[in-house]
């Protein structure tokens, strides 16, 4: 009998309008391979951008927060396998799983470790340094707890998952890397990239609803930029990405060669034909789906430590690293008007894709992490008494706060 994986989406994947969306396809894909036959169910409102999950044989459906009608949905589809999308999902559903299916394998994919990134925007903020104070915050209690809760957390960033280890003391076998799944670079694919003297321009790109890529594109706008046009002043910025608000397209100047050109329905076509792209963001967490998706172009970049995160280990990357803007600049600058600097940091990227996000390598990891857990369920849940402590606390606590959010529901 085919095993069943029920996927609990905090949105509904997006892979054109974000790196979250495009990770879950890939989770998707590696579960497929293992034959799961798969549901997906979110609470949240479809968007038009929304992907069409029955194209892969994906079975969409809409669930309900605070409902019970969720209890009979999910004991009746009694999956093998639950992975939750972000630890709110767990937060909501997780203690309905486990009371319906408690022998089904609870997963969480954290996408970024959430607190981490907040804990960074608080501090950017504040103007201080960013240290445990920002580190140990309610929403990390909150998202801690819910790695404690799962069988297992997927973490996408190996300098996330040092954290959790080192700071928070979170035990290796609760934890997986698990970064984006890609597939490989041909020799093929990179000589048919468009070259160096056939490319125009700079482009940043990333989803506005993601407070890091909006500050991001502001200070290009109000810093970086200015610096750069000063030494290119036919250069453009081409700015992409989903959900360009008003105070976005605000920042559109044709004057200063600031385009904002809002999103983006191929990004492989407006990357491929760009020469630099910029990355300069100063807060976040988890890996950066535009670096990619520059490397897979061929794009060099020029980005900040915080982007560069998790990113390349001991491999050379496929960008200039500088927190200093003026530093940022003259970087962009050189990587404009230098082949050979340029040539460099492309191969660099392919080399980073083929030996760090091989598809084949990280599918297999963690199939079989899921089937060794899977298999040996009692067991592992025995050695994580915090887990199990967690669980029977938020039981209560989460079921009766639901239960009476339900009641109210009901009365209204």
């Amino acid at each position: 009998m085919r095993k069943h994986l029920l996927i609990i989406g905090f949105v509904w994947p997006e892979p054109k309008s974000s790196a979250a969306g495009s990770r879950m396809l890939q989770l998707i894909e590696a579960f497929q391979l293992d034959d799961y036959k798969i549901t997906f169910a979110s609470p949240c409102t479809k968007s038009d951008n929304a992907f069409d999950l029955e194209s892969i044989d994906v079975t969409p459906s809409t669930i309900k927060l605070n409902n019970s009608s969720f209890d009979t949905f999910v004991k009746n589809l009694n999956p093998d396998v639950v992975l939750f999308d972000r630890f709110m999902m767990e937060e909501q559903f997780g203690w309905r799983v486990s009371e319906q299916c408690p022998n089904a394998l609870r997963v969480l994919d954290t996408e970024d470790f959430h607190s981490l990134r907040k804990g960074r925007q608080q501090a950017f903020k504040d103007g201080k340094t960013f240290d445990d104070s920002y580190l140990f915050s309610d929403i990390a209690k909150r998202e801690i707890a819910s790695i404690y809760r799962c069988d297992l957390s997927l973490m996408i960033s190996e300098a996330e998952m040092d954290i959790l280890k080192q700071q928070f003391k979170v035990d290796e076998s609760l934890l997986l890397y698990s970064p984006f799944m890609l597939k490989s670079i041909s020799k093929r694919h990179s000589e048919n990239l468009p070259k160096f003297e056939n490319r125009n321009h700079f482009i940043t790109i990333g989803n506005f609803l993601h407070e890091p890529n909006y500050n991001a594109v502001l200070y290009l706008k109000e810093t970086i930029w200015p610096l750069i046009r000063a030494k290119l002043p036919q250069a453009e910025l081409h700015v992409y990405g989903a959900y360009a608000s008003q105070k976005v397209n605000q920042l559109h100047n044709e004057k200063e060669g600031f385009l904002i050109k809002g999103f983006a329905e191929d990004v492989d076509t407006v990357m491929k034909n760009a020469k630099v792209c910029l990355v300069p963001v100063r807060f976040g967490a988890g890996l950066k789906g535009k670096i990619v998706d520059a490397m897979k172009n061929g794009t060099p970049v020029v980005t900040t430590s915080i982007g560069a995160e998790g990113m390349y280990g001991n491999l050379e990357p496929n960008a200039f690293i500088e927190d200093n803007p003026e530093a940022f600049a003259l970087k962009s600058v050189q990587l404009y008007e230098d082949e050979n600097s340029w040539c460099t940091l492309q191969a660099n990227g392919f080399n980073v894709i083929n030996n760090r996000f091989d598809k084949n390598k990280h599918q297999k990891i963690l199939l079989n992490k899921n089937s060794k857990i899977a298999s040996q369920l009692k067991q592992h849940r025995m050695s994580n008494f915090t887990g199990q402590m967690l669980q029977h606390h938020a039981l209560q606590s989460t079921k009766f706060m639901s239960k009476w959010i339900e009641e109210k529901h009901k009365n209204e």
